[in-house]
């Protein structure tokens, strides 16, 4: 039986863990008015979250939120920021407790993983292997299942005030995602499934972590049972390889079936199986056994935003300081794929003639 972890709830809510935990969430967001207002007042901020959580009366509040485009269309949900303290709070005891059980080709949301590192392991990979699985979870956050959450959080933590307060955190997501969410019945339900509490809002720092512990179960399985050794992960996006084709269809066959246990499936068109020496679009690069391209809508976009930056820039509402931080880390990004051509092109004029 796998070790279960008691009396972490002391821990959590100690005070030093409290303060630590306002620093990680305040850290790059101090200029922000709640941020602000948190920190005068400080101690006694942080103690009534002390006396709250020890007590039981500690409730989160409600999310602010707003859509991006990443390229998809996304719904973003905020915390407010003394929630966003708990977060850190739980996750900087409960964290390690998952963390050693992760394997090793999962990149999203870890220390020293990355989207960065997860492109040079699938080149890697690719260059071993002929063909590659790809797959895409179907609406991936909505989907998540509280119950299913909760029962793999229990197997590992067995301290019923940290897995009480997981589950306020849990429920307080509950409605936030459901405009998004597209019902999917799957083999045993009935029409009750459909109230069944589902979904964590994106912009959590316990539902990036949430969506590793979940995802877990599937990595575990494709790992051990699947036994597929050129495999790795980034939040709900994944890829396999092979040799052979006839077992990546294999394999998706049996992804497809242990995923119903996670009240999951898969976006049928987006996963499928092809030569590697076709390109893998992933994480905004196509990647080839001996090279990479930045996707051209990347490219695209980051023109667009250079100009209106600069043209912020020249109407003083933009520092040129934060223009430089903005330009210098999409130049870092880029440079992860053969894009110098690209780069030199759009810096050499970044305000083309109207």
């Amino acid at each position: 039986m796998a070790r279960q972890y008691e009396n972490l709830f002391p821990g959590i809510i100690e005070f030093g863990n409290l303060y630590a935990a306002f620093r990680r969430a305040a850290k790059g967001k101090r200029g922000k008015w709640e941020v602000a207002d948190f920190e005068w007042n400080l101690e006694s901020e942080l103690w009534r979250l002390h006396e709250q959580l020890g007590d039981g009366s500690y409730r989160p509040g409600g999310y602010y939120s707003f859509y991006i485009r990443d390229p998809k269309h996304r719904l973003i949900s905020a915390a407010p920021f003394r929630d966003r303290v708990v977060h850190h709070a739980l996750c900087n005891l409960i964290e390690p407790v998952f963390e050693r059980t992760f394997i090793g080709d999962s990149y999203a949301n870890r220390v020293e993983k990355g989207s960065h590192a997860a492109l040079d392991r699938a080149q890697r990979f690719a260059r071993r292997c002929r063909y590659v699985l790809q797959c895409d979870v179907r609406q991936f956050f909505p989907s998540i299942d509280h119950g299913v959450l909760l029962q793999i959080l229990q197997r590992k933590i067995a301290d019923e005030r940290t897995l009480d307060l997981c589950g306020k955190i849990i429920q307080s997501g509950a409605g936030v995602l459901s405009r998004e969410y597209k019902q999917t019945y799957f083999p045993g339900d009935d029409l009750f499934a459909a109230l069944r509490p589902r979904g964590l809002p994106i912009g959590n720092l316990t539902s990036q972590f949430w969506a590793n512990v979940y995802l877990n179960e599937l990595d575990q399985f494709i790992k051990r049972q699947l036994r597929c050794k050129e495999y790795l992960r980034y939040v709900d996006d994944f890829l396999l390889f092979s040799d052979d084709k006839q077992q990546l269809w294999n394999w998706k066959l049996e992804v497809k079936q242990y995923l119903i246990a996670l009240r999951l499936s898969l976006h049928e068109k987006e996963s499928t199986v092809y030569p590697v020496e076709s390109g893998i679009p992933f994480l905004g690069f196509r990647i080839y056994p001996d090279h990479r391209r930045l996707k051209r809508r990347n490219g695209v976009n980051f023109s667009r935003r250079l100009r209106r930056n600069y043209r912020a820039y020249a109407r003083g509402e933009l520092a040129k300081e934060e223009l430089d931080i903005r330009v210098q880390g999409w130049i870092a990004h880029a440079k992860h794929g053969d894009t110098w051509r690209l780069r030199a092109s759009l810096l050499r004029n970044p305000l083309p003639k109207q």
